[in-house]
């Protein structure tokens, strides 16, 4: 098979959005080619898995320019972990939608922005070089900017301009970031990065401004995945979008900010070292991840206990998922702080920051598509007017206690593995003698511990009690209903038959971490 199978995903992408724009006068020829290009996304991700499973890293040079210089395609177990969160979610996302989203709406242009999204989501996840990681950030951001404010009412409109002002202020700082590491290192090829910092006398690199561009990445990354302080944008677009919007948002585009920060941090910029002198004293080694590690540790905590706070207090199902997703990244960046800090633990440490990004992100997919469920029924989310689900509405009910519980961590669900790696990681850094391993512990039970609170809180008022009228004369889209409980059912799958899963994981984990294996395939005897 040509390594031209690399950027399959992606030209399918591409041409569903393409083809859907002639399609408008013919809505459910559109709506089957939408449909019918997820699928197709997802078969061909499969396709690329089985051989990456064959080859371990795939390179694909456009135009047969060779790396360093043209633009370069890497597909291995970190990018298809990715990808294949991707697939699942956008399919359901995309099925949601044919039914959710107004004829109007489907027809004008909502296939098409969808589409043009996961362009740039697959882009990011597959890029070789920081430049073009820049321009696939793009593609996805300016497609969801529209999809934001997609219904276009003040709400959707005031969410949509955070939304964009801060983004585009991160992007304006990622390129600033991106043009001073050329300046500096000479290049923009990740691989190619990777080995010039490994060996900077040798190509003339100061390590100094390169950590000081680091830290101006590593904001933007931040940024785009919501961890505090970073996370204003999150309640107010999750709340505005379409849930199908929001499902993917909260799902995949937050994790691209996960996936760059392992990616860079973890197998490009982990090979530079400080200077004497500016290592953080009590933690291991001079690596840039020494920096960086209590960074992360300090927003993970932030992230958790804001988050849990805020959901546990607000008054509507959509304000509860949002604050929890804020919350719950918490949970992903905390094992990849314990990775920076502690070098023994660190394959272990990604793995669980990974098996937690999968469970996040169905999870958290399904809960907002459950939410925009009831509200296409009911007219609202409103604990207040929404009482008495779980009587009228069984089915949608179980589902939404079946990811409650996911994200709580009870077994035989996805979650449990999730919160289950997390606790071992923290865990285990504590017994090697890691610095914070037990504070990191505690914070990981604490986060639980609002966890159960939030969602308690969120079935007692609104799944439980009386029905309210709105609930009692509602009408429940079968269509919707089933693909809620699709999504609900595969949590179980994944729980029950976790062991594919945390190969998968443990193997994206350790190709993250080799360096070498990855600047071998990428520059070959270009080296």
């Amino acid at each position: 098979m040509p390594p031209q199978i690399v950027i399959a995903p992606l030209l399918l992408a591409l041409f569903t959005a393409i083809v859907t724009v002639p399609l408008r006068r013919y809505p459910r020829a559109q709506r089957a080619v939408s449909l019918g290009g997820a699928l197709a996304y997802l078969g061909a991700v499969a396709l690329l898995a089985s051989r990456v499973v064959e080859q371990s890293i795939l390179v694909y040079q456009l135009s047969s320019w060779p790396a360093p210089f043209g633009i370069t395609l890497v597909a291995d177990a970190l990018s298809l972990f990715m990808l294949a969160l991707t697939g699942v979610i956008s399919l359901a996302a995309v099925a949601f939608s044919t039914r959710f989203m107004s004829g109007y709406a489907q027809r004008v242009s909502y296939h098409t922005l969808y589409h043009l999204m996961v362009v740039g989501i697959t882009g990011s996840f597959l890029t070789g070089d920081i430049f073009n990681l820049f321009v696939w950030f793009e593609v996805m951001l300016l497609s969801s900017y529209v999809l934001v404010a997609f219904y276009s009412g003040p709400e959707h409109t005031r969410a949509a301009l955070t939304y964009t002002v801060l983004n585009l202020l991160g992007s304006a700082l990622m390129l600033l970031a991106i043009g001073g590491l050329y300046a500096t290192v000479g290049t923009l090829n990740m691989a190619d990065m990777a080995r010039r910092l490994a060996n900077p006398a040798q190509f003339g690199v100061d390590p100094v401004p390169v950590l000081g561009l680091t830290v101006l990445l590593f904001c933007v990354f931040a940024l785009k995945a919501g961890i505090v302080p970073f996370q204003f944008w999150v309640p107010a677009a999750y709340r505005a979008a379409p849930a199908p919007v929001a499902a993917m948002l909260a799902g995949v585009v937050k994790k691209v900010g996960i996936y760059a920060i392992i990616r860079l941090y973890f197998t490009v910029f982990a090979a530079a070292t400080l200077p004497a002198g500016l290592g953080l004293p009590g933690f291991v080694g001079n690596s840039f991840l020494s920096f960086f590690g209590p960074v992360l540790f300090v927003m993970a905590a932030g992230s958790i206990l804001l988050g849990g706070v805020g959901a546990v207090s607000r008054r509507g199902l959509d304000g509860v998922l949002a604050y929890s997703s804020i919350g719950q990244i918490g949970f992903v960046v905390l094992p990849l702080a314990v990775a920076a800090t502690v070098p023994g633990v660190r394959a272990l440490a990604i793995a669980a920051a990974l098996v937690y990004t999968l469970n996040h992100g169905l999870t958290k997919s399904m809960l907002f598509l459950a939410s925009g469920t009831v509200k296409e029924a009911v007219g609202s989310v409103q604990f207040d007017s929404i009482s008495g689900l779980a009587k009228r509405t069984p089915l949608l009910s179980i589902a939404f206690f079946l990811g409650a519980l996911s994200l709580i961590g009870i077994p035989p669900l996805s979650g449990f593995f999730g919160k289950l790696l997390v606790f071992r990681t923290t865990a285990h850094a504590g017994a090697m003698g890691g610095r914070g391993g037990a504070l990191a512990l505690g914070l990981s039970l604490l986060g639980a511990i609002l966890t159960i609170a939030y969602f308690s809180r969120a079935w007692n008022r609104g799944f439980w009690g009386s029905e309210s009228e709105g609930v009692r004369t509602a009408t429940y889209s079968p269509t919707l209903v089933a693909v809620v409980v699709a999504l609900a059912a595969l949590l179980v799958v994944v729980g029950v038959g976790f062991d594919p899963v945390l190969r998968a994981a443990e193997a994206a984990a350790d190709i993250a971490l080799d360096r070498q294996a990855y600047v071998d395939a990428v520059l070959g005897a270009n080296r």
